[in-house]
């Protein structure tokens, strides 16, 4: 039987919607989870947490009369349990199965399809340019982007193309025109939407420095060179050339109150070097790395704060529940930062993650190169993002 095609159980099963799901575990309440995906879907992505009890359990273990009793012993019988699948066909069967067995059970609307359409605002409360700047989080992936808007303007910056429809909506409940889209790079984990952006009435910015990479749409958008700036109302968004992560990697200072790094530095950690050039090119990488950091970011006032594209496990959230720091406070907890060259190089190649799912076909898709319509695009990034270094390397003690 496919994963996708199961029955309708007889018993009455309840559903918990994503969003309902992540406010349980946002408030500290005890979560258990019976993840009924295939085992090595499971250990490369699951919903996790301090609170959060997860059990593996693949769907086709339910699938006879008679289930084992050792599987049926691994689920508990004494408080509530939330099934999950990938897109909620087998969970809703599973949790049938499990209802019919007197167990306490609901499952996860549309499963981890619907776990990754999260999409959460936070405002920025540290920031202190001009206007007021929100930070976007998708926690399935750790995608982060950023809408400032100020005087009727606004700007989004790293936005994905599943929630299109999401940044023009919010433009307009906040009454402001959405101005310009701006991505810091060429996305290895997410599919873009600047273009889609751009085809809505919204001026698409692309990295100048990325459009040699391959990039088959520049002329069709605006292009931002080191220097270049935009205004937003009363603020500037001022661009940045900060290349190691990718050649054309891109921050924007926004009104000297936020950098938005992109991929070059997260709270946790730094960028991975590997995956424009692969294992051969990325030495070079990193110490192109380690040049943009010392010489382009770390020379900014030490309260300025850092606004990543992702945050991982690792990352510890601020007072006001964004992932953004300031720098003097990365400085003093990322010894990477501190180190000469040479060792930063040897540090960061040392113990690097596996390479994003989907990488290549993401990166193509991102250059204009491969074409998939919205299903294909949104199935593309399902997973973690895996951009930056080993955070455990990184860290302070």
């Amino acid at each position: 039987m496919d994963a996708n095609d199961f029955p309708t159980p007889d018993a009455d099963v309840d559903t918990i919607a994503p969003d309902e799901l992540k406010s349980r575990i946002d408030a500290g309440e005890d979560v258990t989870l019976l993840d009924t995906r295939m085992q090595s879907d499971y250990e490369e992505w699951r919903i996790d947490g301090e609170n959060v009890t997860s059990i593996n359990v693949p769907y086709f273990e339910f699938l006879e009369d008679d289930i084992d009793d050792d599987v049926l012993d691994r689920i508990p019988d004494d408080r509530p349990v939330t099934v999950l699948c990938a897109k909620g066909g087998a969970s809703e069967y599973v949790a049938g199965t499990l209802v019919e067995r007197g167990y306490d059970v609901d499952h996860l609307e549309d499963g981890m399809n619907g776990w990754a359409s999260i999409y959460e605002t936070v405002e920025v409360e540290g920031y202190d340019g001009a206007g007021t700047l929100l930070q976007y989080q998708r926690p399935s992936s750790g995608c982060l982007g950023y809408l400032l808007y100020d005087d009727g303007e606004a700007a989004i910056i790293d936005p994905l193309r599943a929630f299109t429809d999401r940044y023009l909506a919010d433009a307009d409940d906040l009454g402001v025109d959405l101005k310009y889209a701006l991505d810091t790079h060429v996305h290895a984990d997410h599919i873009s939407g600047v273009r889609d952006l751009d085809a809505n009435g919204v001026e698409g910015v692309i990295p100048a420095a990325a459009v040699d990479r391959g990039v088959t749409y520049a002329d069709d958008l605006t292009t931002a060179a080191d220097g270049d700036a935009f205004a937003v109302g009363d603020a500037t968004i001022e661009t940045v050339h900060t290349p190691g992560h990718t050649t054309g990697m891109t921050s924007y200072l926004i009104d000297d109150g936020l950098l938005a790094t992109g991929d070059g530095l997260f709270v946790e950690s730094v960028a991975r070097p590997d995956l424009e050039e692969g294992d051969e090119g990325a030495p070079d990488a990193a110490r192109m790395l380690y040049e943009s950091l010392q010489e382009r970011v770390l020379t900014l006032p030490d309260d300025t704060l850092i606004g990543g594209a992702h945050f991982s496990d690792a990352a510890e959230p601020a007072a006001d529940g964004t992932y953004t720091a300031p720098i003097g406070q990365l400085v003093e907890e990322m010894d990477a930062l501190t180190m000469d060259e040479e060792s930063f190089v040897d540090l960061i190649l040392s113990d690097m993650p596996p390479r994003p799912a989907n990488y290549e076909e993401i990166i193509a898709t991102n250059l204009g190169q491969n074409a998939v319509d919205d299903d294909e695009a949104f199935t593309l990034e399902l997973g973690p993002n895996n951009c930056a270094a080993s955070q455990e390397s990184l860290a302070g003690d």
